[in-house]
């Protein structure tokens, strides 16, 4: 059966928005129909702005503040590029939802600028929101499921609120891997039933992974510096790796997690992804504070300035520990020349780099099993309990969830076997916090002997594309990673280095990752074939 979506779902996507937007600078209150008094600017029109489709928030904050564009003239200028290369040209689809205040609260701010007042750093700077990240505005926020479309959302997610409150504007929600890829298994990665199907820039026909895939393909395509993903498994860091761009997943508990549709309270973050690391810190600064409502934020060091430790010799005096052996199905070192060029960069930055066996971080067969169990005991404790709350859901159980995706077949057609199990399975609270700290606990030893056993500032994941889902000891274990282009494969697709680094150590993990950044020079803008 196929569903005909309200008018409302379909005001601001695709085709649709492009028809809507008018060529006027005079721009006048946005209606609430969408954007169809807004300003587009095409590349002819403004030299400054399509010279600047790759620069960083910080050039781009530089720019605003010399008055060489607005931020209503960059707003319009991103909205109409990723409209294009969105649903013509390549149709990357990274973008599922723009905000129709967009260019209203742009204008808003640039009349702020002129009167004398910046809220912060991030003033005016467009920032794109995976969609499971709350916004209580106009845009919707259903974590690429079409039964969440008319379930309203009553307040900002804490992370949204402390963008808005430094002047950052949020253009709009990027598609994800349905329900962060706790749907069913073997779907496409980038996959949703309200967003389709999400495409890697470089590559059309390659990876996006996921689950954050729209949020990492829309920085590398240039819609926009900053996008935030969320990561319960490897769901930053692993789009931002074979996309060409910066992810971090962040200390659980360094950023809060209230606002965020839930998959699990334990391993849940929120993660920057950016095109350079100092961008990444950037949004560490505005986003890393206390929230009363999450009390795992109430552990975040003091730390006022991320960017404090990016230097250019960051490296110098480093001790990186890196695999003396990689992964069943990865290649030997000397067929990774990414790899084996990205150890040259840390040791011309001054690092000393150790070979070490991560043998310890292997899973086995009954840890697989333990895994299996315990995401499926998750989707049962978590979400029939956010359906629930959230007002206007016509889904308030896994049940009715299922049987959503069964009626409307046509757009929501992958299969959902993890929904199905999980609703199935007998819960039992007592198994779950056993095997959740279990996990956590032997993940914790496993980081801890190999980073303090080898005086490790950081260790080196495989440079197999999954590796950051394969070293998953980091992530039950809540510890930081941050990912950084390394260069391009065979295949035309990205390759990456990940950063793995003790708790709480983000501040000193981005700044090694920064220094391998400015000493490898890695980063390729997509050539969309």
């Amino acid at each position: 059966m196929s569903r005909t979506l309200p008018r409302c779902a379909l005001a601001l996507t695709g085709v649709a928005l492009l028809n809507t937007l008018s060529l006027s600078l005079q721009a006048k209150p946005l209606s609430r129909s969408g954007l169809s008094e807004a300003t587009v600017l095409s590349a002819a029109e403004n030299r400054a702005l399509s010279g600047m489709v790759y620069a960083s928030a910080e050039e781009l904050a530089a720019a605003l503040a010399e008055r060489r564009f607005t931020s209503l003239e960059l707003v319009s200028y991103l909205i109409s590029r990723a409209v294009d290369l969105d649903s013509f040209g390549p149709a990357l689809n990274a973008v599922i939802e723009f905000n129709p205040d967009a260019l209203a609260i742009a204008r808003t701010l640039d009349e702020e600028r002129q009167a004398g007042k910046v809220r912060g750093p991030l003033h005016g700077i467009p920032v794109l929101l995976k969609d499971n990240i709350h916004t209580a505005d106009q845009m919707h926020t259903a974590a690429g499921s079409l039964a969440m479309i008319e379930a309203m959302v009553v307040e900002d997610a804490f992370i949204v609120q402390r963008l808005r409150e430094q002047g950052a504007i949020i253009l709009g929600k990027t598609n994800m891997s349905e329900w962060a890829n706790f749907r069913g298994d073997g779907l496409p990665d980038g996959w949703s039933g309200r967003g389709g199907q999400t495409r890697n820039p470089h590559a059309l026909d390659g990876d996006v992974c996921g689950s954050s895939s729209g949020s990492a393909v829309a920085v590398a395509a240039g819609y926009a510096p900053l996008s935030l993903g969320t990561d319960t498994f490897g769901s930053v860091l692993c789009p931002a790796s074979r996309n060409g761009v910066v992810g971090m997943r962040p200390t659980v508990g360094l950023l809060s997690r209230n606002g965020i549709i839930p998959a699990s309270h334990e391993l849940d973050t929120a993660g920057p992804i950016t095109r350079m690391v100092r961008d990444s810190a950037l949004l560490l600064n505005v986003l890393a504070v206390l929230d009363p409502q999450d009390l795992a934020t109430a552990q975040v060091p003091v730390i006022k300035d991320y960017t404090q430790k990016l230097k250019v010799d960051a490296l110098q005096g480093k001790t990186i520990g890196y695999p003396s052996r990689f992964k069943p199905g990865s290649k030997d070192l000397d067929e990774h020349p990414q790899f084996s060029q990205a150890l040259d960069a840390l040791r011309r930055g001054g690092a000393e780099l150790i070979a070490v066996d991560l043998k310890s971080t292997d899973w086995s067969e009954n840890d697989d099993v333990r895994i299996s169990r315990l995401f499926d005991m998750t989707i049962k404790r978590v979400l029939p309990g956010y359906l629930a709350q959230r007002p206007g859901s016509p889904v308030v159980t896994l049940q009715d969830l299922i049987d959503y995706n069964e009626k409307y077949s046509d757009e929501e057609g992958h299969n959902q076997d993890l929904l199905k199990r999980a609703n199935a399975l007998v819960f039992d609270e007592d198994e779950y916090q056993r095997l959740s700290d279990e996990l956590r606990d032997e993940a914790r030893r496993n980081m801890d002997r190999l980073l303090a056993g080898h005086r490790l500032d950081a260790l080196l994941g495989d440079p197999h594309p999954y590796a950051v889902l394969e070293l998953g000891t980091a992530v039950f274990a809540g510890y930081p990673a941050v990912t950084v282009p390394s260069g391009m494969d065979a295949d035309g697709l990205p390759t990456a280095v990940s950063f793995f680094g003790p708790r709480w150590s983000d501040a000193e993990l981005l700044a090694i990752a920064y220094g391998y950044e400015q000493g490898s020079s890695a980063l390729q803008s997509p050539d969309f074939r």
